[in-house]
């Protein structure tokens, strides 16, 4: 039953890794670019649902669309800001932006908020299911973070393959030059992608925190480092690859703090990834591009 039960949460953290790890795929999978910033959006949208329930006493479920359209507006405004000037700009100093726009971030957060930890309350209250005559206990909470994973994975995997701006998603991931002669605004599509991105974080942001209460500047940082291995993992620029990939590394990282060391479970992680990308560099289910010369 403890094996299980590890398992069951396992699943649960891999399911936060996997929605942290799409912004990170479709971000690199269009604009061929790592938004190192991503992580602390995740901290943003934790840190206004908190205000928005605790403070001003809104629902939760008011308190998680309040920290999604914030997010969402935030990644817009990162990308324009940031990003779009070095649209034609070399990788490095692109990946120097996203880093300082991380640390950015963190201190804003900093400021505005204190650094002092905050407890934060869980949206979905402490109620848990309890099976085998309560050798096993399961929250609702687990259950809700696996649904959700579930359920964004299958809209965004119809809303790629069926609606005109995923379509135009897909075209730019290719080709963004081709694409943007065949009448596709790439720009706008990078935006809705950061927009995706940014929205998916503060869902994120809150599920996270409702299984680990804690709440300071600094939450996003190992999370989002966390989700880009995940993302790496499974095969960077693929969708399913970021389910796989976070859903292993958080099962991995489980049962490694369960039945070896908690303080080696961060360790075991990364040396999967290693392994991993020695056998498979492009990831479980990336894909090798052969360049033309």
């Amino acid at each position: 039953m403890s094996f299980l039960n590890h398992l069951i949460n396992g699943v649960s953290l891999g399911s936060v890794y996997a929605i942290i790890a799409l912004g990170y795929t479709m971000v690199y999978g269009i604009a061929k670019m790592l938004n190192f910033a991503h992580g602390d959006i995740i901290m943003v949208g934790a840190y206004i649902c908190f205000f928005a329930v605790s403070s001003f006493g809104l629902p939760p479920l008011v308190g998680i669309l309040l920290a999604v359209l914030v997010c969402t507006a935030l990644g817009i405004l990162i990308e324009r800001l940031a990003y779009k000037p070095l649209r034609a700009a070399p990788s490095l100093a692109v990946l120097i932006t996203a880093i300082g726009m991380s640390y950015f971030l963190q201190n804003a957060a900093q400021l505005l908020w204190s650094s002092n930890p905050k407890v934060f309350p869980s949206v979905f209250g402490d109620s848990a299911i309890h099976l085998f005559n309560g050798e096993m206990t399961v929250r609702v909470a687990t259950l809700v973070t696996i649904a959700t994973c579930i359920v964004i994975m299958v809209a965004l995997t119809l809303f790629t393959g069926k609606t005109k701006m995923g379509k135009a998603m897909r075209a730019c991931s290719e080709d963004k030059g081709a694409a943007q002669l065949m009448g596709i605004n790439v720009n706008l599509t990078i935006s809705v992608t950061f927009a995706i991105g940014s929205a998916l974080a503060a869902i994120a942001g809150v599920l996270l925190c409702s299984a680990y209460p804690t709440l300071q500047p600094t939450t996003g940082s190992m999370p989002g480092i966390k989700a880009f291995t995940a993302a790496v993992f499974g095969g960077i620029g693929s969708i399913p690859g970021a389910l796989l990939g976070g859903v292993l590394l958080g099962i991995i990282e489980i049962l490694s703090s369960a039945y070896i060391s908690t303080e080696l479970s961060n360790a075991i992680v990364f040396a999967v990834l290693i392994v991993i990308l020695l056998v498979k560099p492009t990831g479980l289910l990336g894909k090798k591009i052969r360049e033309k010369v």
